[in-house]
């Protein structure tokens, strides 16, 4: 039987472990630092594959040395863990990935993230994964809490995007699968303001951007995911 470890426990680490039973690792339950691989190194190597949900996620905090430290160096630091103790990777990481891209991005495209820190970091992560794992999975998607926790969403930001619940459903199903290489994750096209509604019915439109790094169109092409799991 495969061995699977999360690490992280926030929404989307808690999520993958309420449903599977898996195992998980974290900085408030063992005391880990990401950015110091001597403090979790040895929780690892008893198992086959790790999910990889430690992020730094506030997309527009502007230190750029937490961003680097943990979407950048953290994973390149897990990668060689990973590639030591022959563990798979499973790498979460962001349709951010194609804020300035094309729409409806496939995984074969040229990413242009977002133009922050989190955005330039979380590219340097997944390059890094694509380039020196020996066995790897990068699903790039977003996920949001249930129900929605705002009183306003917006009309104007489009993705593939869905509730926490449904993403880490699809992520274990291609886990579970041996799926390989990068993957988007993800559900039909839809506007934050319809995902919303359809848990928060008294959600208020709105179509002013936080601000103008926010992107407006995140869509991704899902049909290798689609093929992969034949949905």
């Amino acid at each position: 039987m495969i061995k699977r470890v999360v690490l992280g426990d926030g929404l989307l680490g808690s999520e993958l472990v309420r449903q599977t039973g898996w195992r998980s690792i974290s900085r408030h339950k063992d005391g880990i630092d990401f950015t110091k691989k001597h403090t979790y190194e040895h929780l690892l190597v008893e198992y086959d594959e790790v999910i990889n949900c430690i992020a730094h996620t506030d997309t527009y905090d502007e230190n750029r040395d937490i961003h680097w430290d943990v979407n950048y160096a953290g994973v390149s630091e897990l990668v060689d863990i990973c590639n030591k103790h022959d563990i798979k990777l499973i790498h979460i990481s962001t349709d951010y990935m194609y804020t300035n891209s094309k729409k409806n991005s496939s995984e074969t495209d040229i990413p242009s993230p977002c133009n922050t820190w989190y955005g330039y970091t979380k590219l340097l992560g997944d390059a890094h994964v694509q380039l020196k794992s020996d066995n790897y999975l990068v699903a790039r998607c977003t996920h949001k809490p249930s129900p929605f926790p705002y009183s306003k969403a917006y009309t104007n930001l489009i993705g593939n995007f869905d509730y926490v619940n449904k993403i880490a459903e699809l992520i274990v199903l291609l886990i579970k699968s041996d799926g390989v290489g990068v993957y988007n994750i993800g559900t039909e096209l839809k506007s934050m303001f319809d995902l919303a509604r359809i848990t928060r019915p008294d959600v208020d439109p709105i179509n002013e951007l936080y601000n103008d790094q926010m992107p407006t169109d995140v869509s991704m092409d899902i049909t290798k995911l689609k093929g992969k799991l034949k949905l």
